[in-house]
């Protein structure tokens, strides 16, 4: 493998909302340059030897089997919402209940995310992929024999979060940026997250399909098969490093989380990350079955959660694309100003199917668009040797976000009868999240420019 200086679109500052002009030579996608550079981690899961490395089947191959294993991780995880009802129903279980357990599932994935993406970095994603797998095909298995909240919390909470700790963004995003040449770095972490959006599309109708065939019990039997398809993955997210030499020295683990957690474009990001997981697990959960409590038939929550995906592939690839020419953190302010418009329109219009319709629409071009941008920003600051332990920090502030947006969601419908508070809270935070994005310094860190290279 070779590898280069941190070049390209995410070299510099960009000042205003207009393109980049990239000064590296063009190359192909997925085409890295001849020398291996010292950011890179010393530590690895195989060495091979630069000369007889096929970079660009190995991208190729981080890409596809990464983004098979996120679409599967994200897509079963969109289909816990689904369950609400006729698990509450079935078992007796309050809202608050199954949302708590939920809740806690995303705790444990921000939790264990920096952890995961720690290990990621060290001996490579393909082993975390294979014990995160594990972890979460177990846990849906659990899922289906939970007869108290204590072991929902339990199976749905701490085994499924665990396991998606290690399936989705943080681990894979940092193999497949160290895999792929800078210049087209945001378009490979954007193909990754449209992927995920592509399983959401796929399984939540499958998942509907099959608790109506099927009940819940049989249904999350079906998806845990599916869930054990990630761990033959794992060999396909394998990562080699090639053999260092020369007199590059590696920065540390500790020099690393004592640069980033310095800066402040890093707590900006963290912060506004929070929003992002509030409102997107928030309507995730609850999106169903708020339709439900309005008299619309169940086909049209289900809809509107494949809509969502569906058009997420769109958002999430496109956002990814612009992050390469424009500012990324102006990006990430247009996408939380907009999901408080939409909100705000879904709110005022008469309910219906059609509007709940234009909802998931709009929301889902806005769902995941930020991820790309924000691993995105922190590979362009901070370079890519630790990008799946930073990004998992930044990430344990987006699932804060979402353990607080199910949560409450719950226990305020409980309370009050209705979502409405939730909501405004929604609208009020996508306003906060844009201000703070604003002021990140993306500029690289100065070493990232003055590191020696070897060829």
């Amino acid at each position: 493998m070779v590898i280069s200086k941190n070049q390209g679109p995410d070299r510099g500052r960009c000042c205003s909302l207009t393109p980049r002009r990239e000064s590296t030579p063009a190359a192909g996608f997925f085409d890295r340059p001849t020398r291996v550079y010292s950011e890179f981690p010393i530590r690895a899961t195989a060495q091979v030897n630069p000369s007889n490395f096929d970079s660009r089947r190995y991208a190729l191959r981080l890409i596809v089997c990464g983004s098979i294993v996120v679409s599967l991780g994200l897509g079963l995880r969109h289909t816990f919402g689904l369950f609400m009802q006729p698990m509450t129903t079935s078992l007796g279980w309050s809202r608050e209940a199954f949302s708590f357990a939920i809740a806690v599932q995303n705790l444990v994935w921000g939790a264990a995310a920096p952890f995961a993406g720690w290990l990621a970095d060290r001996y490579g994603a393909g082993r975390v992929v294979f014990g995160a797998g594990l972890l979460y095909a177990l846990g849906l298995v659990l899922m289906a024999h939970s007869t108290t909240p204590a072991f929902f919390v339990f199976s749905a909470g701490i085994l499924v979060g665990m396991g998606l700790s290690g399936t989705t963004f943080s681990t894979i995003y940092g193999a497949v940026g160290r895999a792929v040449d800078p210049a087209r770095r945001a378009s490979a972490l954007a193909i990754v997250g449209a992927a995920g959006s592509f399983g959401q599309f796929l399984l939540v109708p499958v998942g509907q399909s099959m608790i109506g065939s099927l009940g819940w019990y049989g249904a999350l039997i079906g998806l845990a098969v599916a869930g054990a398809m990630m761990i033959p993955l794992a060999f396909g997210n394998r990562e080699v490093r090639p053999e260092q030499g020369g007199h590059a020295v590696p920065q540390s683990t500790a020099e690393a989380l004592r640069e980033a957690f310095s800066h402040r474009g890093f707590w900006l990001l963290t912060l506004g990350f929070f929003v992002c997981g509030f409102q997107v697990v928030f309507i995730g959960a609850h999106l169903p079955s708020y339709v439900l409590d309005k008299g619309l038939p169940a086909n049209v929550g289900m809809l509107a959660l494949a809509l969502i995906g569906l058009f997420n592939i769109f958002g999430t690839y496109g956002f990814g694309q612009l992050g390469g020419r424009w500012s990324k953190k102006k990006l990430l302010a247009v996408i939380y100003l907009a999901r408080s418009a939409v909100i705000v329109g879904f709110l005022a219009a008469p309910l219906s199917s059609w509007s709940v319709g234009v909802f998931a629409a709009a929301m889902g071009f806005l769902w995941l668009g930020t991820v790309p941008l924000t691993n995105g920003l922190v590979a362009q600051i901070f370079g890519v040797r630790y990008l799946a332990m930073l990004s998992g920090f930044v990430f344990f502030s987006h699932q804060v976000g979402s353990f607080l947006g199910v949560w409450l969601g719950g226990l305020l419908y409980d309370k009050t009868g209705s979502y409405d508070i939730v909501w405004m809270i929604c609208i009020a935070l996508g306003a906060v999240a844009a201000l703070l994005n604003l002021p990140v310094d993306e500029r690289p860190m100065a070493r990232l420019s003055t590191q020696p290279a070897r060829s």
